[in-house]
């Protein structure tokens, strides 16, 4: 059925119905397979995204306790000394804020600060001006090593021009005599020793427009408040700065490039825009931190002689006289201090200030950072501590500047632009308050898809392994087919006209012979003509019925151990006439002692074998100068016996010696060849030998071509009596 219905199909066209056939199979196949691969991407995008959100949230939650460890700071920890105890029982102590080195658990400290109305910095590292430092137990190499990072600390605040005199190198500048505040500044009440004392209404209007005066440009803070103009870059720190102003301040800092600058893949936000833009404001509102109001004790001159007496020192530039604690006194006052505010600096460092309001003046307390250990510190070490880390990168920005990038992925280099970031887009929020101007984007380079993509992949690989298989061994056995349909139609075509040219042959001579047509010395050539067309045909019916057979395996065997000799006989009755008759020499050479020995065949098959390699070697030889055919035989070394049948004709092709013992194959077109013959007698000679335990095999000699058969030798002692 199958072989009628590829009749009129050729292997060209075999070929494209295969291919379209796996195209149909594939390409179905290969969506299923992306999609579900896809799917699990898509998952174990949104599992690591959660991981990225709960990093995120602890990292942001460490921050906020870190910042509400510094809010918790009254404003007396910025000076070297305060009071411990009641006010009317106290005693003066060293600030938490005066240890050297500075200590806090906030990452890449530098040191603490505080600049007054006037402007002037000071830090909680040295005692007041004219204390002796040896009461304190500061030595002198302590104390070269406190002035010098003091010096450093004013330094960088000159260098960013938040202080006066810091970029000259040396101690603060003199002071510059401000006038008093005006009115609508004059927000703080002035309170001796005792309980606070309650706030006018006229004051608390003042401090409810203080906020949005806080927010005014630079010129009018300097204009119409010159006490605060000593501060007013720090004002100026909060402000958005122009593009060309914050690229420069960018470069300046060491930023990578900007945010918008990332070549980051944004594919499996799709649809999620909204949430992306909530994230990178900051997520849910929080409510805003208000500022808070506390009662602060200081110690001061006890007399306007004894601040007076430290003033002139300073204005001269003398050392100031030393006072006792016996001159000190402990002054109560309200303050209030607004929350932190945070900044990144032309320098590159870190500043965290807060606004202190005191006797209507305003004073700034903060601390210096640096950015590198600070954000290490920070994000670096609760990064490499997920699964995030080996394959997504954390960039940290600020204000749309990426600053530092962390990767947990060995060998690595370091990123110097934002053209080697790259990426799908995971994860992108800011922080809280004060640090709400830095963000943390995740970006992943390698997503897996899990223990569930391995098994997509293998049942990828599987199911392309068979289609490709599968489709290969169809064609396969479809163009098998397809040869076999094409040497069925030749085997029909060669086998009508070997039996029609025979027949017609035996006719022809038999009407002759009948009708006495025929002389007398003509009668045997007739009769012999008659004889050979008729073996010819017994051979063909012979070959076909055998092939029959082989077709549906019902080869059956009757082999038995026969000596070698008594077969060459056999051989010799049945194909010397055949020989003789077309003309040929046969020439049988067998050594006595190979003929001793014994081989397991069927003598039928045997010699069957041998009539269709004599009956070959005739047909393609017919036409070679010398007309002989040697049968011979020898014992190889390994026991085994050897049987060849040669011929002087033009031999075997080399292309075609291992295709003439498939089953109706012809080395010639039926429409061209020479030759006679079905294209079925080497396969049986092939097949005949397999069953007996042989194998056929050609080789070509010089001239013409020798079949060989190998058969299995056998012990001559137990077999033979």
């Amino acid at each position: 059925m199958f072989g009628t219905s590829l009749t009129g199909l050729d292997r060209k066209r075999l070929r494209l119905w295969m291919a379209v056939f796996f195209l149909a199979l594939a390409i179905p196949t290969g969506i299923l397979v992306y999609q579900a691969y896809s799917r699990l991407k898509w998952e174990a995008f949104h599992q690591h995204r959660v991981l990225a959100e709960e990093l995120a949230a602890r990292i942001d939650a460490r921050i906020v306790l870190l910042i509400d460890a510094e809010e918790a700071r009254p404003f007396a920890d910025y000076a070297f000394l305060n009071v411990a105890g009641d006010p009317q029982a106290s005693f003066l102590q060293r600030s938490p804020l005066s240890a050297y080195p500075p200590a806090s658990s906030v990452p890449g400290l530098v040191g603490y600060f505080q600049v007054d109305a006037d402007g002037e910095f000071t830090t909680p590292l040295l005692p007041p001006a004219g204390t002796a430092m040896s009461s304190y137990g500061i030595s002198a190499g302590e104390l070269e090593q406190r002035l010098a990072l003091q010096r450093e600390i004013e330094q960088i605040l000159g260098r960013n021009r938040l202080v006066r005199g810091g970029a000259a190198g040396g101690a603060t500048a003199g002071k510059t005599t401000t006038d008093a505040m005006p009115a609508n500044e004059a927000r703080r009440d002035v309170h001796s020793p005792g309980p606070v004392a309650p706030r006018a209404a006229a004051d608390k209007d003042a401090m409810q427009r203080r906020a949005a005066d806080d927010r005014a440009a630079p010129a009018t803070v300097q204009a119409a408040e010159p006490a605060m103009a000593g501060q007013a870059a720090f004002d100026r720190l909060t402000q958005a700065a122009a593009p060309a102003e914050q690229e420069e301040k960018a470069q300046v800092a060491g930023a990578l490039g900007r945010v918008e600058d990332l070549q980051l893949d944004y594919r499996y936000q799709s649809g999620a825009t909204e949430e992306i833009g909530r994230q990178v404001t900051g997520g849910a509102p929080v409510a805003a931190k208000r500022a808070r109001k506390e009662r602060s004790v200081l110690p001061e001159p006890a007399d306007e002689s004894g601040a007076a007496l430290v003033s002139a020192a300073r204005e001269a530039g003398r050392p100031v006289p030393s006072l006792p604690e016996s001159a000190m006194r402990i002054r109560t006052f309200e303050s209030e201090i607004d929350p932190f505010e945070f900044s990144l600096l032309d320098s590159g460092h870190f500043v965290l200030f807060r606004k202190v309001w005191r006797d209507g003046q305003r004073y700034i307390q903060g601390a210096l950072i640096e950015r590198q250990p600070f954000v290490r510190g920070l994000f670096e070490a609760m990064f490499l501590d997920t699964t995030l880390s080996n394959m997504s990168d954390l960039l940290v920005a600020y204000r749309g500047d990426v600053l530092s990038v962390f990767s947990g992925r060995a060998g690595r280099e370091y990123p110097s632009s934002t053209d080697s970031l790259r990426g799908t887009l995971l994860y992108r929020t800011r922080l809280s308050a004060p640090l709400g101007d830095m963000e943390l984007i995740l970006s992943i380079n390698r997503l897996p898809a899990g223990a569930g993509g391995r098994v997509i992949g293998w049942l990828a690989a599987i199911l392309a392994l068979v289609l490709c298989g599968g489709f290969y061994l169809m064609y396969r056995l479809g163009a098998g087919q397809i040869d076999l349909t094409r040497q069925q139609q030749d085997f029909v075509s060669a086998v009508s006209h070997e039996l029609k040219t025979p027949l017609t042959s035996i006719r022809m001579y038999g009407e002759i012979l009948r009708e006495g047509w025929a002389p007398d010395e003509k009668k045997k050539l007739y009769y012999d003509y008659i004889f050979d067309e008729s073996e010819r045909l017994s051979r063909l019916i012979a070959n076909v019925l055998q092939l029959a057979r082989m077709t549906r395996n019902n080869l059956q065997v009757e082999a038995k151990p026969l000596p070698v000799a008594e077969l060459m006989d056999g051989i010799r009755s049945r194909v010397s006439s055949l020989i003789e008759r077309a003309g040929f020499e046969l020439n049988m050479n067998c050594e006595p002692e190979t003929g001793r020995a014994v081989i397991q065949a069927d003598p039928d098959w045997f010699i069957q074998i041998f009539i269709n390699l004599v009956d070959n070697a005739i047909k393609f030889s017919a036409g070679a100068d010398r007309k002989v055919i040697d049968i011979g035989c020898r014992r190889l070394r390994d026991g085994n016996v050897q049987f060849s049948v040669r011929d002087y004709g033009p031999g075997v092709p080399g292309d075609q010696m291992k295709k003439i013992f498939k089953l109706f194959y012809r080395s010639e077109s039926e429409l061209t060849r020479e030759t006679v013959g079905t294209g079925i007698g080497l396969a049986l000679v092939h097949q005949l030998a397999r069953a007996m335990g042989g194998r056929v095999d050609v080789v070509n000699r010089e001239p013409g071509a020798e079949f060989r058969m190998e058969m299995k030798g056998l012990d001559t002692a137990s077999h033979i009596p």
